[in-house]
């Protein structure tokens, strides 16, 4: 804005002194020439004058040139040698009497002013003067005229942005105000509100909607703390109370009593829910990760290992990532590290492959494939049409690691897909082959995931299955 406005002035005010210094040289030129065209009228040459031979450069002692034809039109003589270029016969000579005109010189690039008089005598007498004078004092008033626009416009950049700067000082004022605001200084309000200045105006508007803003802020905030609060005093409060049913309640599958069973289902779901309630709550408020190396392909193949014991009816392998170039060579496992908390990022692989074992139908293969790439559309990690992603997506091209967990089972609706890792929410349960989960799964993953600088992702494909996963930076 600065360096359009200086340039704009100084645009402007450069055409103006174009513009005057033209009106003036203009001026200039036509006084000189008038006063050229007074001299000339002012000598009447005399009649009676007899045909003179041609004088010798610099015989008359002034600039004046005189020249006679005679009744017949007949050049019969000249002052001097030098002069304007002019006819031998009058009849050539395209020039109205008594009306001064402007000529080319005889030799060399002048002009000349001549004046063409009819005297008494019936004769004809031109009278010149060359206009060296007026060129000359042209030029000079043009070379001034061209320094002074340099020093003017210089002048003007300096001047006129000094000017805008200073004019602009204001709206500088309510930028750096602005940036640290934005930075995180919400306490702060713009320091110019003049309500006879625009700008004034502009900065209580903005101070009005700041403070609008931070209230809203504010009470969100205090919504939420007073959310993850009654969460967690409602987990505690009923962790005891779960605890003292269910004891109750194995004491009485003694008796194989169909009662007690249910009770002892119902009260290990309430414990879940609980515990998963607690859980989310910690890592919404306070959340804390150990922060260590960790060797993904070991925890993959651990909890594959869990699960196969878990759910012997489903195949599940393990894998390299596809998809990523391996230079010509058959893709193998990697060792694929990682820093992050082991124990939280084996909770999110356990959760993807619980999943995958409970809402897909006995015998359904499922491959867990793991390596390195980098984020783009077809590795993971950024986004891209029908992809559901639980958090922001990476830059594209930023070094990640990748673990996949994909089954071949029916899939998801698109519907469902775009919920998926919203807390609470569970997809069809004719999808499920049991009462499932609290619906809260996901949504605990997604969080750790982001808690670790990635994200929880789904690929689905209805009718061929779903591919969760897991993206987590890459440091090397």
């Amino acid at each position: 804005m600065t360096r359009r406005l200086v340039l704009g002035v100084t645009l402007t005010a450069t055409l103006a002194v174009l513009v005057s210094q033209a009106v003036g040289l203009l001026v200039v030129r036509s006084w000189l020439l008038e006063r050229v065209d007074h001299q000339l009228s002012a000598l009447r040459p005399p009649p009676g004058i007899v045909p003179v031979p041609e004088q010798p450069a610099g015989a008359l002692p002034s600039e004046f040139r005189i020249y006679f034809y005679d009744g017949a039109g007949r050049l019969v003589g000249k002052s001097d040698a030098t002069g304007p270029a002019l006819a031998d016969d009058r009849q050539h000579l395209d020039v109205a009497f008594g009306r001064p005109v402007t000529v080319p010189a005889a030799d060399g690039d002048g002009r000349w002013r001549i004046l063409v008089r009819t005297l008494s005598d019936g004769t004809t007498g031109v009278v010149a003067l060359p206009l060296d004078t007026v060129n000359g004092a042209a030029s000079k008033l043009l070379w001034i005229d061209g320094l002074l626009l340099l020093f003017t416009v210089g002048g003007l950049l300096a001047l006129s942005r000094w000017v805008v700067r200073l004019g602009l000082l204001p709206l500088s004022r309510v930028e750096r105000t602005a940036e640290e605001i934005t930075a995180g200084r919400l306490d702060l309000r713009l320091p110019d509100t003049d309500p006879s200045t625009e700008v004034g105006r502009l900065g209580r508007v903005l101070n009005s909607m700041l403070d609008r803003l931070r209230n809203a802020l504010a009470e969100r905030e205090a919504s939420e703390t007073r959310l993850r609060q009654f969460v967690a005093d409602a987990g505690h409060e009923l962790r005891t109370p779960l605890t003292t049913i269910r004891g109750y309640a194995q004491l009485g599958l003694r008796d194989d009593e169909e009662g007690y069973r249910v009770i002892a289902e119902s009260s290990a779901r309430m414990a879940l829910l609980v515990d998963d309630l607690q859980l989310l709550a910690t890592l919404d408020r306070e959340p804390a990760y150990e922060r260590g190396q960790v060797d993904l392909l070991s925890l993959a193949a651990d909890a594959v290992s869990s699960i196969g014991v878990q759910s012997p009816a489903h195949p599940i392998d393990l894998g390299p990532l596809r998809g990523v170039p391996a230079f010509g060579k058959k893709p193998e496992l990697e060792v694929v590290q990682t820093v992050g908390d082991p124990r939280r990022l084996r909770q999110i692989v356990d959760n993807l492959l619980s999943n995958a074992v409970r809402y897909t139908p006995t015998g359904t293969p499922v491959h867990v494939r793991l390596g390195t790439a980098r984020a783009g559309a077809l590795t993971g990690g950024t986004d891209r049409p029908g992809r559901v992603g639980a958090s922001a997506p990476l830059p594209v091209g930023t070094p990640i690691c990748v673990l996949e967990v994909a089954d071949e089972g029916p899939g998801l609706a698109p519907d469902d897909a775009a919920h998926i890792f919203e807390r609470f929410y569970r997809a069809d349960r004719s999808r499920s082959r049991g009462l499932g989960g609290s619906g809260l799964g996901l949504a605990i993953a997604a969080v750790i995931a982001e808690g670790h600088g990635g994200r929880l992702e789904l690929d689905p494909v209805p009718g061929s299955g779903c591919v969760f996963r897991l993206v987590l930076p890459d440091p090397v």
